[in-house]
Order: C-alpha cells, then structure tokens, then sequence
C-alpha cells in the first residue's frame, strides 16, 4: 500500500474482528512509531502496549469502554516533556506524529485503529500503569483487526479548507 493510499483509506474503527495481533504486525507498527520525526530528533516518547485484559479494564474511558476493552491490543503514547525542548509542548506534537505513523503502518498491515484522546483520564491511567509523575499520556491507540468497512471521512473540498498565500 503506498503512503497516500492509507492516509486516503485509513477510518477510525470501532468494531472489531475477532482475531488477535499478531506480534510481529505489533512490532512493525510500535518501529514506525519510533522511527517518526520529533523536534530536535530528541524523541521525547514512550509507548506502553496493553495486551492483558484486567489492565485494559483498568483504561476505559468511560464513554468509550467498548472499544479499549474490544482491542487485543491498546497503545498508550507517553511523552517526556522533560527530555523535549526546555519551555516548549513540543512533546505533544512529537508524540501525536509518532502515533500517526503508528496508525498508518497499523492500516497498511490491514489492522484497524481508533484514536482515543484521554485528557480527562490522565491520571487514572498514570496510577493503572505505573506512569510516573513526570511523564505525560498524550493518547491511545486501540489497535485490531476491523469488522466493519467504512466511506471516505472527508468530502470538503480544497477552496474550503486550503489558503494560498493568504486566509
């Protein structure tokens, strides 16, 4: 699959098949992650990959319990503010192209994704994986084989959402 082809194709998936990871796609998609550009190459990240069931019981998000405790396999991208660039937030950028990389290689070795933002579960995640107090969870990722196919997300056209030279 070429790169334009997945960022074309790609849709967060809710439903999923019922069929395990395998750990060498896991591995793959985790090496794009860490292969991805950063600020100052500092890469100011770490990725816990949650495969046991009580622990993913321990990251639902409320609203979104189905889909975490549904996936094999939950990413959770951790940033090191402390590691990126002084008096910067750098580290959520660096940490959200690195999980975007993840996610494309995760569509290119036909596995789905669903993004999930945990803003306001930050710290009962920290507590459930022993995060420490310094380290920043930007997002998870869940990550299985999908069961459900889906329509291209964006219709909008150019002149609607691209400037040239000026708003």
């Amino acid at each position: 699959m070429e790169v334009f082809e997945a960022i074309g194709t790609r849709r967060s998936i809710r439903s999923y098949a019922n069929k395990p990871v395998e750990k060498d796609k896991l591995l793959k998609v985790l090496e794009a992650a860490r292969l991805s550009p950063s600020a100052g190459n500092r890469q100011p990240w770490r990725f816990i990959a949650v495969t046991d069931p009580r622990m993913k019981e321990s990251l639902k998000p409320p609203h979104r319990r189905g889909v975490v405790l549904s996936a094999p396999v939950v990413i959770v991208g951790c940033a090191l503010p402390n590691e990126s660039f002084p008096e910067t937030e750098f580290w959520k950028i660096d940490v959200s192209i690195a999980l975007q990389n993840l996610v494309l290689a995760a569509w290119e070795e036909g596995l789905g994704t669903c993004w999930l933002g945990v803003f306001h579960e930050e710290g009962e995640i920290k507590k459930a994986l022993g995060i420490p107090k310094d380290v920043r969870v930007v997002a998870m990722v869940a990550l299985r084989y999908p069961a459900e196919k889906k329509d291209p997300v964006s219709d909008r056209k150019e002149e609607e959402i691209i400037g040239h030279n000026h708003w």
